[in-house]
């Protein structure tokens, strides 16, 4: 495939140069729906215009993720074609940046990354930045963490890294970041750690994690209003349940202990090198008790 003929572009795009580049695709993991609903936060708040449109037919497996069709009386009304492609956004103080949203690519990764890469040197991006949710052995009653990863230490020297070295399964996003570090793009990603007993619902206090961390990083000022209702709204019915079942505020209870004794640890004066403070955590993690499904 020949990257360039894998998008088609705005003919009237202006001047953006120095502009940021964010990026979230549907399809791999995005514990608590923290990512997607970031993305759909901008795109609702914001103004925002297509710039660029990726052409599917070549990137996506139709079958393992069947687009919806509307059937009526006795035709076809309507098809959801999916969509990959990147917003034109302004943030609240006119600052223009880019939004690269849509499914993940099931094929073609490295054709992908490069159309990316030209559209990035076109439009004289300075930084590309990623966002998601992780599921991870923490309670929802203490200060939600990020993960900060990036080309370049510079990047994230703020963020306190929790694994020294760690395997997961193949993602565009994690290796967009890596082939731009290699080109000499600076790039980074951000991933919310979620309680993993709200990894399946909807969990706006991680989306508002995300763009604390996005905004911090890139400069943006991104308007938030919203967001924090719907976070506010989420939290009280999590403690609703939570006050409701017994077995599920012991559940809880567990957690707390265990993550304040972990970060107890961490907190020391004499700090744990990056291969104890992974095996505390792989600890922390082993010691978790499986959340009732219902939650």
């Amino acid at each position: 495939m020949d990257p360039e003929n894998l998008y088609e572009v705005d003919s009237e795009v202006p001047d953006l140069t120095g502009a940021v580049l964010l990026h979230h695709f549907e399809g791999f993991m995005d514990a608590g729906a923290a990512g997607r609903l970031l993305t759909e936060h901008l795109l609702e708040t914001l103004e925002s215009r297509i710039v660029a449109r990726f052409d599917l037919d070549g990137l996506i497996d139709y079958r393992s993720r069947r687009p919806l069709m509307t059937y009526a009386t006795d035709h076809w009304e309507d098809y959801a074609a999916p969509e990959l492609v990147v917003h034109l956004l302004h943030d609240s103080a006119g600052h223009p940046f880019l939004l690269l949203t849509g499914p993940e690519p099931d094929r073609g990764w490295e054709a992908f990354i490069l159309a990316v890469r030209s559209l990035i040197d076109r439009w004289g991006v300075r930084l590309t930045v990623g966002f998601h949710g992780i599921p991870m052995g923490v309670p929802h009653t203490r200060p939600l963490n990020v993960i900060g990863h990036a080309t370049r230490p510079e990047l994230v020297s703020d963020y306190q890294p929790f694994f020294n070295r760690v395997q997961v399964p193949g993602n565009v996003s994690g290796l967009l970041e890596f082939r731009l570090g290699q080109a000499g793009h600076d790039a980074m990603g951000f991933a919310a750690q979620v309680p993993h007993y709200l990894a399946q619902s909807q969990y706006p206090t991680a989306a508002v994690t995300l763009l604390d961390a996005v905004a911090r990083a890139t400069g943006l000022a991104l308007p938030i209003g919203s967001l924090i209702d719907a976070a506010q709204a989420a939290d009280a019915e999590i403690h609703r349940q939570v006050a409701e079942s017994e077995e599920v505020a012991q559940v809880v209870e567990a957690l707390e202990r265990q993550y304040d004794a972990f970060i107890q640890t961490v907190g020391n004066t004499d700090l744990p090198s990056a291969d104890e403070l992974g095996a505390e955590f792989e600890r922390f993690l082993a010691e978790q008790q499986r959340p009732p499904d219902h939650l």
